[in-house]
């Protein structure tokens, strides 16, 4: 089936005076969950990250059933360093341990893990900066992450102290969060927020008004940037919102929802991106004024992860794997481009681990670049044009699903990204299920006419 859509491609290239571009890059990955027990040669099932289902076609490079294996962690960044050998930094947005039992983990093997995809980026990329953000999956027990300073916040604080500055180093192991200049320039700034104490699964958080203050330091963090001029980055592994294969399904706290969001309003000027991982899909969520206008981008980067979801009422939520590029203004940190490839897993077990580009955004949606107001364009040609919205929810999952996506499917995707307030999501649902209601009236309608007039 052809979904290819008619776009107008924008060529926009930034100059210096002196002919440079002005284009930096930088990498994005997130969600590997190296499962270490994947084994073609197990009985039954390849990996435990499988949980009883079955795996058949399992092979080399993993199966969409399992978690990663490691050759899937190694052929991924081998294909960083491929594609784009010297980045200006790597973002890496977290979930690193297996989808299993906290039993069958512990607290030294969450720590090794962590321990063996730092020092793989660590040995391809040994001059670039990273900045790191911890997922709910690399903690013990899981999703339990304490606002307080503990064992597994000081040992990986160890484990990327060369990535860490030393002013980050205090805040890191108090609460697993930290900002920087961004690669140490003036005027530029990185926050990576430990927004697992936002999630709803962290009982240690349930009772707390502002775990680890977080929202307060966030607070002060971007109002000395508007001060200081300087134009910021956030970063993160869980995002605010809904989740768009799940109706309904919120990953934060409602009230720590409606914190971030405020927060995102009220510091908008400076916050120039945002950068964040958890659904192992790819999609994006806007945030609004008062008024309507887009203020503000969250882009959502596909996980390598294959692993099919067991999340009730997602139907076949695995995806192929991904990694992301970001283009990016050097002097104003504006997102020009973002740029996807993806490793076709079926293809990579039968014949050989091909990293191709899937996507990149601006050929693809026909805009300009990737600004709130372009992302907003986005939005509206997935919402109103049904090329656009098949295309989009083919690269939702990393072209593993190309089913279509009916006006449910529709539903869900839309108000996920348009409504990051739980009760305009909700409010957005009902409107855009309305507006199904009348044709489907009228169809019916004209159905009834034609049999009477044919019944006369």
């Amino acid at each position: 089936m052809d979904f290819s859509c008619k776009v107008l491609v924008f060529a926009v290239l930034t100059f210096s005076a002196k002919g440079k571009e002005l284009t930096g890059s930088f990498w994005h990955i997130t969600d590997l969950h190296w499962d270490p027990t994947y084994s073609l040669g197990n009985s039954g099932s390849v990996c435990d990250s499988s949980g009883s289902r079955p795996t058949p076609h399992a092979g080399k490079f993993g199966d969409y059933a399992c978690d990663s294996p490691w050759d899937l962690i190694n052929s991924t960044v081998n294909a960083m360093k491929d594609i784009l050998s010297d980045p200006d930094f790597i973002v890496w947005t977290g979930d690193d341990t297996p989808h299993v039992p906290n039993e069958d983990l512990g607290e030294e093997a969450v720590l090794r893990i962590i321990g063996n995809l730092t020092h793989i980026l660590q040995a391809l990329f040994p001059k670039t900066k990273v900045y790191s953000a911890m997922g709910n999956h690399d903690y013990h027990p899981k999703s339990q992450l304490p606002p307080v300073q503990n064992s597994i916040y000081e040992q990986i604080q160890k484990l990327w102290e060369d990535w860490l500055d030393s002013s980050s180093r205090d805040t890191f192991k108090k609460g697993g969060y930290y900002t920087e200049m961004l690669l140490n320039r003036t005027g530029f700034r990185i926050i990576v927020l430990n927004s697992n104490l936002y999630y709803d699964q962290n009982k240690v958080t349930e009772n707390i008004q502002d775990p680890a203050g977080q929202f307060k330091w966030a607070d002060q963090v971007l109002t000395e940037a508007a001060k200081n001029k300087e134009k910021v980055y956030i970063i993160g592994h869980v995002p605010p919102g809904c989740f768009e294969k799940k109706r309904h399904k919120m990953w934060f706290r409602p009230e720590f929802n409606k914190q971030y969001e405020q927060l995102i309003q009220k510091h908008h000027d400076v916050i120039i991106g945002q950068f964040f991982g958890h659904h192992h899909t790819d999609s994006f969520r806007m945030f609004y004024s008062t008024t309507g206008s887009p203020i503000s981008s969250m882009f959502l980067t596909p996980g390598v992860t294959p692993w099919k979801t067991t999340l009730p009422g997602v139907e076949d939520g695995a995806n192929n794997p991904g990694i992301r590029v970001f283009e990016y203004d050097d002097k104003t940190l504006l997102v020009k481009d973002v740029v996807t490839y993806y490793l076709n897993l079926t293809y990579a077990n039968i014949a050989q681990a091909r990293w191709e580009k899937e996507y990149r955004l601006t050929e693809a949606f026909g805009v300009p670049d990737a600004s709130p107001a372009s992302m907003h364009h986005v939005l509206e040609r997935i919402a109103d044009d049904s090329c656009y919205l098949q295309k989009y929810y083919a690269f939702n999952s990393v072209n593993y699903d190309r089913s279509v996506c009916n006006a449910d499917c529709r539903i869900d995707h839309v108000c996920a990204i348009r409504e990051v307030n739980l009760d305009a999501y909700e409010r957005c649902v009902e409107k855009e299920g309305a507006s199904l209601v009348v044709p489907t009236l009228l169809s019916i309608g004209f159905a009834l006419a034609v049999s009477m007039w044919a019944s006369y």
